[in-house]
């Protein structure tokens, strides 16, 4: 199982890669694993400003729908449209082609909230 150690990661299963002010967001691979073919990505927040935990947007599988939870409170700036056309991108390359948002950081200490590598992998019995 794939989790890169230069990553944050959420209980809910949604890595992030913090660069600055900005965190780009997307399922990990245990969770594409577990929810199968993904059919498509659906996120209707753009531009939105929500808080930490708020659903931004939803991720369908074959046999499944499961809620996106946002890891950080912020503006949703940037969606990965590709993923419209090829959200199986989120099945082959999920920390990179298969990323979903970008997030403008609006409170930064939540950032220490979110997991390490190690304590995802405890989470997940890795």
């Amino acid at each position: 199982m794939n989790i890169p150690a230069n990553l944050k990661y959420t209980k809910d299963h949604e890595w992030v890669l913090i660069e600055g002010d900005v965190a780009t967001v997307g399922i990990t691979d245990f969770a594409q694993k577990e929810l199968g073919d993904i059919v498509y990505v659906e996120v209707e927040t753009l531009d939105q400003t929500l808080d930490k935990d708020e659903v931004f947007g939803t991720v369908e599988a074959v046999k499944t729908v499961s809620d996106l939870f946002l890891p950080l409170s912020g503006e949703i700036t940037d969606f990965n449209d590709a993923l419209e056309s090829n959200p199986e991108d989120v099945n082959s390359d999920p920390y990179g082609k298969g990323w979903m948002i970008k997030v403008k950081i609006s409170d930064a200490s939540e950032i220490d909230q979110l997991l390490s590598s190690d304590a995802y992998k405890d989470l997940i019995g890795g």
